[in-house]
């Protein structure tokens, strides 16, 4: 479904990805995981073309993506849910999602996948005309995933999405994630709450201040005396 090979992004001098090269089979979910300023978001954003790398290749299902610009890659069915939700905040619920099937004009189908989403997400059916910057966080990361949902992904960049959420709506997300994915999208998954990333995907990639340094079976990786000490607090 997607692939990345041998990427390099820079922020002025500050080589940010240094050799990037991961895959995601359709179907999947992966996760990315890693501490703060290892380049998760970086590599998101420039698989959604909101930034251009220097140098390298990413691929979905075969099609060149770099050099496109980030709307004709939404179309192409990578849709990117950003860290902090960034909902349009002076928008209705209803107008938020309606915004997620911008590119589409089967009329019968965005009815149809509105339809899915609030079964999916019963909260945002009773709150559909309400401002979104009225919401809770956890409904505001509904939200911005039911917008997603909007645009059919082949494929999914979910960033951050437990990012300050109790508990509770931390397990909602996760098991809503894999009910996604139950349903046929395939997921890329950067999380630091990376225990839970653990346990919902089936592969990972461990990011370093920009260089990958471990990756496999996400059960193999939770059990990695590395892992654990790095990133699950043991």
């Amino acid at each position: 479904m997607l692939e990345v090979n041998d990427l390099h992004v820079y922020y002025g001098g500050i080589h940010a990805l240094s050799g990037v090269s991961f895959k995601v089979e359709e179907g999947e979910i992966v996760t990315l995981i890693g501490a703060n300023g290892a380049g998760k978001s970086t590599c998101l954003k420039a698989i959604s073309g909101l930034i251009q790398p220097r140098s390298g290749c990413i691929r979905l299902k075969g099609q060149a993506l770099m050099g496109i610009p980030a709307h004709k890659i939404a179309e192409a069915g990578v849709i990117h849910v950003p860290e902090g939700r960034r909902v349009f905040a002076n928008m209705t619920v209803l107008e938020n999602l309606e915004m997620g099937a911008f590119a589409r004009s089967d009329r019968s189908g965005i009815e149809k996948d509105l339809r899915e989403v609030f079964r999916r997400f019963p909260r945002l059916e009773e709150r559909k005309y309400q401002l979104a910057g009225t919401l809770s966080g956890g409904e505001q990361q509904m939200l911005a995933i039911g917008r997603g949902l909007m645009a059919r992904p082949k494929i999914m960049l979910l960033d951050e999405p437990s990012m300050g959420l109790s508990p509770i709506l931390v397990r909602e997300i996760f098991d809503i994630i894999k009910s996604i994915n139950a349903a046929g999208t395939t997921v890329l998954l950067v999380e630091q709450n990376a225990y839970m990333a653990l346990q919902t995907a089936k592969r990972a990639y461990v990011l370093e201040t920009g260089f990958l340094t471990m990756e496999g079976p996400c059960d193999k990786l939770l059990a990695d005396p590395k892992v654990r000490s790095a990133y699950l607090g043991e």
